[in-house]
């Protein structure tokens, strides 16, 4: 991810009450119009209060950048800092992590098609005594944290001596498989054996894992400048079929992303599959339908044609890393961010926008510590532009400049909910019912096939907004209790796995 931030400066020169009693039916309908009218105006949707909307943090485990903080830790310490982001993101109002489960064909969880990750122990392939998956994923799940397993398809190995990993390693097993670039390993995207491993990988984890996510970034073809030539000319022999290099290679990428589409959603058809790519698609100067910037073009350079999958739709999402401010010449975030709103538009691929947190503070242009929340709020003229994910998490423990806490006070006061995907099915669950207060204590009888419950508070108005934005929403629960801070009118909804939300029942607290 941040040499990816990076490539665009070394490329360029870079949302029962009638009529009144005795009154005439002109009178009754006047008053009636006037309060329908009032209350549509009191619950018309305040943009700064979005019903819905994703606000993510990636966890990166690869070189122990986010988590486990170093390789070799304790079963305790490694969990302890693990709740510590979570905590982190919860108090922060966030909804979703993204967490690399495998940064390099090695595997964060136990697994019979890949070694243990070396990030984990130290030692590539060495059992750490523990799957740590499922309590990632729980611990998530009890933080009403949406988890996305973040897989890197095609990195091999950081080495590239195919003799110095585990002897189960898939490139040692199969060493025509991989192509040495930059000091590293890489799987070939062009081998159909290759395809066919990465779909297994992802597919194993969400057969028996319970994901709310598959991501990959923005990694497919190396990026240029690293080792020269890629060497697959062996490979584009004998499966090019006609096409240019620079065609095959995309469309080996294109069939990959169909394939683990196709995959995911056979296996659990509520699982979410979407992928990070690049910044930039193509610049105007290289093709009209590009973007007004001067970077470099994952289109060309690392064969990614995000246009590609959500004009096909073997996405639910694209996240493009928009890991620039405003104002710089060659990836201006103002152009970048309405052009990829304009690429999804009525495609009903969500866009949500890769946010550069670990570069706040680094240099000159991101100097600014309100320019993550300028970029929020240019994100809400956007109706296309449905939440954003912060690159990294020790940044988002970090805070530099203090650029996080203003924009969770200017955007994240309150909760919300996950933006729906009508593709992924799913359904509202039976409103709670048996809603009772004990004190400030308030409970209900859980709802079949709820995942997760919404608790709002009623304004002394008595005008409930809840099916508009989330002014009144206080919190987003998974047991069926709440502890009310006082008296008042409380309504509780309930929702599913996808957060289809029940109409509402309210409770009084005196």
């Amino acid at each position: 991810m941040a040499a990816a931030a990076l490539a665009v400066a070394t490329t360029t020169a870079a949302y029962l009450f009638g009529p009144g009693a005795g009154e005439s039916p002109a009178a009754s309908k006047k008053k009636t119009t006037t309060a329908s009218a009032a209350a549509a105006a009191a619950c018309k949707a305040d943009p700064r209060y979005p019903k819905r909307q994703l606000r993510g943090l990636w966890i990166a485990t690869t070189t122990n950048l986010d988590w486990p903080s170093k390789a070799g830790l304790s079963q305790a310490r490694q969990k302890a800092e693990y709740l510590k982001i979570l905590d982190t993101a919860a108090k922060r109002n966030l909804n979703a992590v993204f967490v690399q489960v495998r940064p390099a064909s090695d595997a964060i969880y136990r697994s019979s098609l890949e070694p243990w990750s070396k990030f984990l122990t130290g030692t590539a392939g060495k059992d750490p005594g523990w799957d740590p998956l499922p309590f990632l994923i729980d611990e998530a799940h009890k933080r009403n944290l949406e988890f996305h397993a973040w897989f890197n398809p095609y990195r091999a190995a950081y080495e590239s001596d195919v003799s110095q990993l585990p002897a189960n390693h898939p490139a040692r097993q199969h060493p025509g498989w991989v192509v040495k670039y930059g000091g590293r390993l890489y799987y070939n995207p062009g081998l159909p054996q290759v395809r066919e491993h990465v779909v297994k990988v992802v597919d194993d984890v969400v057969s028996r894992y319970d994901i709310d996510g598959v991501h990959f970034d923005d990694y497919f073809y190396p990026y240029p400048g690293e080792g020269g030539q890629f060497a697959d000319k062996a490979a584009f022999a004998k499966y090019g079929k006609g096409k240019s290099l620079a065609e095959w290679r995309r469309d080996n990428v294109n069939k990959l992303v169909a394939e683990v589409d196709e995959s995911v959603h056979a296996r659990k058809s509520y699982v979410k599959f979407g992928i990070s790519p690049f910044g930039i698609w193509r610049n105007k100067a290289q093709d009209p339908s590009g973007s007004n910037t001067s970077g470099m073009s994952a289109y060309d350079s690392i064969y990614a044609d995000a246009l590609a999958w959500i004009k096909a739709g073997t996405v639910d999402y694209v996240m493009p890393q928009l890991y620039w401010p405003r104002g710089f010449k060659a990836a201006d975030y103002r152009e970048l961010m309405p052009w990829w709103a304009g690429a999804v538009k009525g495609s009903g691929v969500q866009l949500y926008i890769g946010q550069a947190l670990y570069r706040v503070g680094e240099d000159q242009s991101w100097s600014k510590p309100g320019e993550l929340a300028a970029h929020l709020t240019l994100n809400r003229k956007y109706p296309e532009v449905k939440g954003d994910v912060y690159f990294s998490a020790k940044n988002l423990l970090a805070n530099p400049l203090g650029a996080m806490d203003r924009v969770v006070k200017e955007f994240y006061s309150r909760p919300a909910l996950l933006p729906i995907m009508k593709q992924l099915g799913g359904h509202a669950p039976a409103k709670p019912a048996g809603v009772k207060a004990a004190g400030t204590t308030l409970s209900w009888t859980p709802s079949q096939g709820a995942r997760g419950y919404a608790v709002y508070q009623v304004p002394k108005s008595g005008e409930s907004c809840y099916e508009t934005d989330n002014r009144n929403l206080l919190a987003v629960v998974t047991s069926p209790s709440y502890t009310a801070k006082g008296a008042g009118t409380y309504l509780v909804t309930s929702l599913d796995r996808l957060q289809h939300e029940s109409k509402g029942t309210s409770v009084k607290v005196s």
